[in-house]
C-alpha cells in the first residue's frame, strides 16, 4: 500500500480498521452517519476472557455505543484519544443474580462504578424495576442493560410472608398458568420459580411460559429433580442447594426428607433449619457417579447454574460474618438495620451448636462442590444474590469472582462467568462478551491484569457502557454521590427486592 493510501485511510474509522488487516461493516459506517464522534483508547492490553489471549499495544476504537475496530491501528483525525498504557480491558462485566437495593440513586451507580454493565434481576416485586430497565435502554438513565424476573412464583403454602414481599402463590396448574400470563402482562423478561411450587404446577409453569415465549430461572423445586428441572426446560438453576441434594449416595433418602418437610405461610426460618439435616447428609454422601449423571445432563442441556456463593458464604457463616466496614458508607441505615433484622430472625434464630457447626463446614463443601461443576463443564455464571445480607450492590461481584477462583477456577474461568457466559445466556453474543469490532462498548478498564490476579478486576480505572466512558473522575462522583444519596431519609420511589426500603432476602 502506498504512502498518500494509508495516509488517507488513517484519517478515518473505516481505514483504521483496514490498516488493522480488518474490515469496516455497513453496521459501522451507519453508526458514523448518526454519530462522527470516536473515542480511541490507546496503548491497552485487550483480554480475550474466552481463550486468555493479551493483545498488547492496541487500540479500540468506539462510535456511538459500537465499537468499530481493534488492533495496532492509528487514530482517525478528529478522534477523543484516552492514553491507557500500561492499562487492561476486559468486557464489561454481569452480575447475574441481584435484588436491588435503595433507589435509582443507589443501585445503579453502584453497579456500574464497579465494571457491571448487565444485571439480570431475579425478583420483579416492584414496578419500578421495569421503569428502571426501560428507562435505561432508552438512555434516559444512566444504570446497567437491566435484565427483570416476574414476581417470584411459589408454591401454597409459600416460604414468604406477604407482608414482606410479594409472591405469586400458585397451588395448582391452573393458578400457575395464570400466574405466568399475568406475569407476562406486567411486563417481565423472564419467570422467576421458587422453592415450594408443586410439581404439577411447577410443570405448568415451564409449559405456559413456553407458549407465551418466557423463559423459566430460577429455585429448584423441593418436589423435582435437578435431571428433570434440566431436562424440562428450565434455564437456570440458582443456588446450591437443590443440586447438592441430587447427587448422594442417599439421594432416595434424602428426597423422602425433602419431601416430608412442612412449612406455614411465611415460615422461611423452618424451612431453612429443616434444610440444613438433609444438606449435611448429602454433603457427607457426596457421589462421584451421581455427579457424573447430573452434572452430564446440565452440561448438555446448557442449564447454567449460579452458585452465588457470595450469599452462601455469609449464611453458612452468619456468626463469623459481617458486612465490610469500608462499604457501610454506601448503605443506608434502614438497609443496615434490614440485614441485620434477616440474620437473627430468618436465618439465625434458634440454632443449636451443632447446627452452627455443621453449617460452618458446608461452606468448605460448597466450594469443593463448586469446583467440581467447573470440572464437570457445567455452564456457570456469576452471581451475588445482592439483596441478602451482606452484599452491597456493585462491589459483590467481585467478591464473587473471589469466591470462584478459591473454589478452584482459573480467574480467566471466572471473568468467563461474568462476561462470556451471560452474553451467551441471553442470546447477546452477537454484541456482548468480547472486545472486538461490532460488539457493543460495554468495557472495563483496568489498572493490573485480572488474569493473574483476579482480585485485580477491583482496580478499576474507566468503565464504559454503551460506548459512553465513565472517566476515573467521574467514577469516583458516581460513589460519592451514592454516599449522599444514602443518607437521604426514603421516599415514595425508594425500592428494594421486598419492594420497600430494606433488604428482603428474596434468593
Amino acid at each position: 500500500m502506498n504512502s498518500s493510501r494509508r495516509q488517507f485511510l488513517a484519517r478515518t474509522a473505516a481505514g483504521a480498521a483496514v490498516l488493522a488487516g480488518g474490515t469496516f461493516t455497513t453496521t459501522s459506517a451507519h453508526a458514523l452517519v448518526k454519530s462522527t464522534k470516536i473515542t480511541a483508547l490507546t496503548n491497552v492490553t485487550v483480554i480475550d476472557v474466552a481463550t486468555g489471549r493479551r493483545d498488547r499495544h492496541q487500540t479500540v476504537l468506539i462510535s456511538g455505543e459500537r465499537i468499530i475496530g481493534v488492533g495496532r491501528i492509528p487514530v482517525p483525525r478528529g478522534a477523543v484519544e484516552l492514553d491507557l498504557t500500561g492499562k487492561y480491558v476486559i468486557p464489561g462485566l454481569a452480575d447475574m443474580h441481584v435484588h436491588s437495593l435503595g433507589d435509582e440513586h443507589v443501585s445503579p451507580p453502584l453497579y456500574l462504578a464497579n465494571g457491571l454493565t448487565t444485571v439480570r434481576e431475579m425478583a420483579g416485586t416492584n414496578p419500578v424495576l421495569y421503569d428502571w430497565r426501560d428507562r435505561i435502554a432508552a438512555g434516559t438513565l444512566l444504570g446497567p442493560r437491566m435484565v427483570v424476573a416476574s414476581n417470584i412464583i411459589d408454591g401454597d403454602p409459600t416460604l414468604w410472608d406477604p407482608n414482606l414481599i410479594k409472591v405469586i402463590v400458585a397451588g395448582d396448574a391452573a393458578a400457575a398458568r395464570a400466574a405466568v400470563r399475568q406475569v407476562k402482562a406486567e411486563g417481565a423478561d423472564f419467570v422467576k420459580v421458587y422453592s415450594r411450587l408443586s410439581r404439577e404446577a411447577w410443570l405448568a409453569v415451564v409449559d405456559e411460559a413456553r407458549k407465551v415465549g418466557l423463559t423459566v430461572h430460577g429455585h429448584g423445586p423441593d418436589e423435582v429433580t435437578s435431571k428433570e428441572v434440566s431436562d424440562a426446560g428450565q434455564r437456570s438453576i440458582e443456588h446450591i442447594h437443590s443440586l447438592g441434594l441430587a447427587v448422594s449416595t442417599r439421594e432416595a433418602e434424602v428426597r423422602r426428607m425433602l419431601l416430608a418437610i412442612k412449612v406455614s405461610t411465611g415460615d422461611y426460618n423452618s424451612w431453612f433449619r429443616q434444610l440444613h439435616p438433609i444438606e449435611w447428609i448429602a454433603a457427607n454422601t457426596y457421589s462421584p457417579a451421581r455427579a457424573a449423571d447430573v452434572f452430564g445432563t446440565l452440561r448438555r442441556n446448557r442449564t447454567r447454574v449460579t452458585p452465588t456463593l457470595t450469599m452462601h458464604n455469609v449464611l453458612d457463616q452468619i456468626d463469623y460474618t459481617q458486612l465490610d466496614p469500608g462499604l457501610t458508607k454506601y448503605m443506608s441505615e434502614e438497609s443496615i438495620g434490614t440485614y441485620d433484622y434477616v440474620i437473627q430472625n430468618l436465618y439465625g434464630a434458634n440454632r443449636s451448636a451443632e447446627e452452627i457447626s455443621h453449617q460452618k463446614q458446608m461452606w468448605a463443601w460448597r466450594q469443593r462442590f463448586v469446583g467440581e461443576l467447573f470440572a464437570h463443564e457445567v455452564p456457570i455464571m456469576a452471581g451475588t444474590d445482592t439483596g441478602t445480607p451482606y452484599s452491597v450492590p456493585g462491589f459483590a461481584l467481585h467478591d464473587e469472582l473471589e469466591h470462584l477462583v478459591g473454589a478452584g477456577a482459573t480467574p480467566r474461568q471466572a471473568l468467563y462467568a461474568a462476561t462470556v457466559e451471560p452474553a451467551k445466556f441471553l442470546g447477546m453474543s452477537a454484541d456482548l462478551g468480547s472486545v472486538e469490532p461490532r460488539k457493543i462498548a460495554d468495557l472495563v478498564v483496568l489498572d493490573a491484569d485480572p488474569l493473574t490476579d483476579i482480585h485485580n478486576s477491583r482496580k478499576i480505572h474507566t468503565v464504559v457502557t454503551r460506548g459512553r466512558v465513565i472517566s476515573p473522575a467521574q467514577r469516583r462522583q458516581m460513589l460519592a454521590d451514592v454516599e449522599a444519596a444514602v443518607k437521604q431519609p426514603p421516599t415514595a420511589a425508594t425500592i428494594a427486592a421486598g419492594g420497600c426500603c430494606g433488604s428482603k432476602p428474596t434468593h
